[in-house]
């Protein structure tokens, strides 16, 4: 059993009437033989859609969908509109032209969107109107059906027409019409944190729609409820402001309660499903950034859980309330926390990065992991989350000399060696490694690999696209043998002898890539280009980030599993 391992809109103007805030004016004068959506709504044959077509015509938009386009129309049904008309407490007549045009520019994007591109999240486009439309799939009684914005059903989808495509839904779609500052200020769930955001200066901020130089501002906050806070003994806004503010002014940059509050702001608009898509998000506390997971169906912020050569690590998160996140403002979106969140205090430590022991789509596969050889294939570049290569396949190696017995093969510059006749994988140039969580801070780089044939390559390694430059990785090279007395020397050269004793000569080898300054905590990316040369079998197998003032040399890990300090 491995002990260690902390391998954790561009809006298009269509004329000046309907686009008055437009600063320029594209005018599209194509036609297209194909029905397009007007036609298509106006010979709907059971007159689902005839309020909304006259919303169409108050709105002045008959030209604009009718000419060359590739529009998504979420078109809501005669009974839709009726019930909005009858919620706002007026008649389609009473409508005027500028109403009539937000409600037909709130279902409208200048792209076309299938289903397939819904993710249970925002859309990949603003709304001609202004904001995002938010995805989600709904499991009812039995029958899978899609929201949009919480608020209409999707009752028919993917129509495609000459201009865009249409999806019915059975009501009006409506905007928001708070600013995030104003979402939390009309909540009394949130009234510590309100008094927070205003002290620190933070709610003007989330109060504002344009930045400095004109454009849209979008960012995401997640808010903490008054009882989220009291559950950690913070009873009010003084009890806050005693805790964190250290220099008596809270909009002081550097001052402790202003961090706090930077660390719930994330830039641009980040729904749930934003969210869990990346490992980590940059805060507009600098440089700290928040981590967050999917857990039964939870997304878990901070909640972190790594295995040291000491044992397993496991600090707690907080839940986001899903029922109550995704909440849409008119500059970005609002999520409720569960927990207390403060910025979380890390110091770096080692990363003795096992390749092969971390990839759940390997880990879970009971007769293949640490079983037998298997060619993975490329499965159009998704066989792995965490692993990208070029193309062909990826040769997972049992029984060798790895730590744990295994690591990833992989031909550089000329296909693979045909291993146990399984076959042969295409020369790859590169191959590219999510790594696991690291905290922020400097870390030597060594990469640990096992040698198998003479012919040499020159591979150099990146880290998230900044080479390493204190060596390039030649596979054919080896220490013939060590002397433990040599070791400083042999560090200092670059050079590391990572596997047990019993490998003290032979070809386990430790190669100082370089040193890197990880800015941000997080899961960063290694990947290896080819230079020059080839090798049919370049051996992948850990990786080490050592922080800088810590031992380069010990720990050695053993093909057994076992570990020598």
């Amino acid at each position: 059993m491995k002990k260690y391992l902390f391998i954790p809109l561009a809006i298009t103007c269509f004329t000046v009437l309907i686009f008055s805030n437009c600063k320029k004016t594209a005018i599209r004068e194509a036609t297209t033989e194909d029905e397009n959506i007007l036609e298509y709504l106006q010979k709907d044959s059971s007159k689902r859609f005839s309020a909304f077509i006259s919303l169409v015509g108050k709105a002045g938009f008959n030209e604009a969908l009718s000419i060359y386009g590739t529009y998504t129309l979420f078109a809501p049904t005669n009974e839709g509109v009726d019930a909005h008309l009858k919620a706002i407490g007026k008649s389609l007549d009473q409508l005027s032209p500028a109403e009539a045009q937000d409600i037909v520019k709130f279902h409208l994007l200048d792209e076309m969107v299938r289903t397939n591109e819904f993710n249970d999240g925002k859309l990949p486009s603003v709304t001609m109107y202004g904001q995002y439309l938010v995805t989600t799939a709904v499991n009812k009684e039995g029958a899978s059906f899609f929201m949009i914005n919480r608020q209409g059903r999707v009752v028919n989808s993917n129509i495609v027409l000459g201009n865009g495509i249409i999806h019915v839904v059975d009501r009006v779609l409506t905007p928001s019409v708070s600013t995030i500052a104003q979402l939390v200020e009309k909540s009394p769930d949130y009234s510590i944190f309100l008094q927070a955001l205003k002290e620190t200066g933070f709610y003007d901020s989330l109060n504002a729609t344009k930045n400095a130089d004109g454009s849209m501002r979008w960012l995401t906050l997640i808010a903490e409820t008054n009882q989220a806070l009291k559950d950690t003994a913070i009873n009010s806004y003084a009890d806050l402001k005693a805790r964190y503010n250290n220099t008596g002014n809270p909009r002081n940059p550097n001052d402790s309660l202003y961090l706090y509050v930077a660390y719930h702001i994330l830039n641009n608009v980040k729904y749930l499903a934003d969210i869990v898509v990346a490992g980590s998000h940059e805060t507009k506390a600098p440089l700290e950034v928040i981590t967050n997971k999917l857990v039964n169906k939870q997304v878990l912020i901070n909640d972190d859980q790594y295995n040291t050569i000491n044992g397993t690590v496991y600090e707690k998160g907080i839940v986001l309330d899903q029922a109550n996140s995704d909440v849409s403002a008119t500059n970005g979106v609002l999520h409720r926390a569960l927990g207390h969140l403060s910025i979380k205090v890390r110091n770096p430590f080692p990363v003795y990065w096992d390749l092969c022991a971390e990839i759940p789509e390997l880990t879970r596969l009971s007769n293949i992991y640490r079983k037998k050889t298997y060619l993975f294939d490329y499965n159009d570049g998704n066989a792995f989350k965490d692993i990208k290569w070029e193309k062909s396949c990826l040769k997972y190696r049992n029984g060798v000399q790895g730590y744990l017995g295994d690591y990833w093969q992989m031909g550089i510059g000329r296909s693979s060696s045909n291993t146990d006749n399984l076959g042969t994988c295409a020369s790859n140039s590169w191959i590219e490694f999510t790594t696991p969580l690291l905290v922020k801070g400097k870390y030597k780089v060594w990469f640990c690999y096992y040698t198998q044939n003479s012919t040499v390559s020159a591979v150099q390694a990146s880290f998230d696209s900044v080479p390493l430059t204190s060596a390039l990785v030649a596979f054919h090279q080896k220490i013939a043998s060590v002397d433990p007395l040599q070791e400083a020397t042999l560090e200092a050269l670059g050079w590391k002898w990572w596997a047990g004793a019993a490998r003290k000569s032979g070809s386990t080898v430790g190669r100082m890539l370089g040193i890197v300054d990880v800015k941000a905590t997080g899961r960063h990316k290694l990947r290896f280009d080819l230079v020059s040369g080839s090798n049919s079998d370049c051996n992948f197998d850990m990786v080490h980030f050592i922080p800088v003032d810590v031992n380069q040399t010990r720990p050695r890990f053993n093909p057994d599993g076992s570990i020598e300090y």
